[in-house]
């Protein structure tokens, strides 16, 4: 039988990714993305040898672009039960960071051993996520204009009250066209799409639908908060070059199959925590008023289906005095 996580660890996580925000934060708008990531790594394995588990990292987010990382097959935590395993994106949005521009969140989740997916060398997937009114009504298979439909009706609203979210890449030219064609609106975002799957299920977040081509980890990190959120999340793999798909079909990888959430992360007991470091759409960033810091997270658990939003003051005279990398003034 698999371990099941405490409830408690929903705490312990956050307080993980507001060490990893606080140390990204230091450097926004400074324009260097490795600095950024490289400050909330340090910060986050810091943390992480704090909590009570026995985690491996089987999403470590920076495989895909050899920046600093929280690597894959990393043990972290104390060592003490449960056995989980664990996605890691100490910055969901380094670009974003190092510009000065919203969205960024430091993000943590983890299940039971064994249960999420390893997807390896493909570092793309092609997504479409949405909140729980339109749970069970979509099909990536089918064309974007049905799956507008699909939600619109769902949701009681004319396609063109319909806004998408969709990740501003050359390779989503043809999801903008056929949202535009569809008569709906398009928010564009240019990293972080936990963020904006995430956002799919916020009431008031103003997005109805993710669609198009993004990262694999973040769409197996992504699963996790969208099981507390009963959001709907389904992918498909989307090898780059002859050479991935070459690696896929050897690893017996089925380029066709549809990848619900239960492929992405097989537990009823997942739990997620992202604090902002820049403002966005769904969390405040990290603020410094000199003898305060002050953060803004969110934590979910899906076997409750709880989602708490912590604001959390920290002392700055106690919080640059811990030994936590990355969190003193620079």
């Amino acid at each position: 039988m698999k371990e099941q996580p405490d409830r408690n660890l929903a705490l312990e996580l956050v307080r993980v990714t507001e060490m990893a925000a606080i140390a990204a934060a230091r450097y926004q708008g400074r324009g260097d993305k490795n600095a950024v990531d490289q400050a909330a790594v340090d910060a986050m394995r810091h943390m992480l040898s704090t909590v009570d588990m026995d985690g491996i990292v089987i999403i470590g987010e920076g495989e895909k672009d050899e920046a600093p990382m929280l690597y894959n097959g990393e043990v972290v935590g104390n060592g003490h039960l449960p056995k989980v395993d664990v996605a890691v994106d100490p910055v969901d949005g380094t670009r974003l960071t190092a510009q000065g521009q919203p969205g960024a969140l430091a993000v943590l989740a983890l299940a039971e051993r064994g249960s999420m997916y390893a997807p390896g060398k493909l570092v793309y997937m092609d997504k479409i996520a949405v909140g729980e009114e339109a749970a069970g009504v979509i099909d990536i298979e089918a064309p974007v204009a049905h799956n507008l439909d699909r939600v619109a009706k769902a949701k009681g609203k004319s396609i063109s009250d319909l806004t998408a979210v969709i990740l501003d890449r050359p390779r989503n030219q043809e999801y903008m066209r056929a949202v535009r064609t569809a008569g709906a609106r398009i928010a564009l975002i240019g990293d972080g799409d936990i963020s904006g799957a995430i956002s799919t299920a916020k009431r008031d977040s103003g997005i109805d639908i993710l669609v198009g081509i993004g990262g694999s980890p973040e769409a197996v990190t992504a699963a996790c908060a969208m099981a507390s959120l009963r959001g709907e999340i389904q992918c498909k793999l989307w090898p780059r070059d002859d050479a991935e798909r070459d690696w896929a079909t050897n690893e017996g990888l089925d380029l066709d199959q549809v990848i619900t959430m239960r492929d992405l992360v097989n537990s009823d007991h997942t739990f997620f925590a992202a604090t902002g470091v820049t403002t966005g759409a769904l969390l405040q960033g990290v603020e410094f008023f000199g003898d305060r810091v002050e953060t803004h997270s969110v934590v979910m658990r899906s076997a409750s289906g709880t989602v708490r939003f912590v604001e959390a003051v920290h002392r700055a005279d106690r919080l640059y005095g811990s030994g936590i990398p990355g969190v003193r003034p620079r």
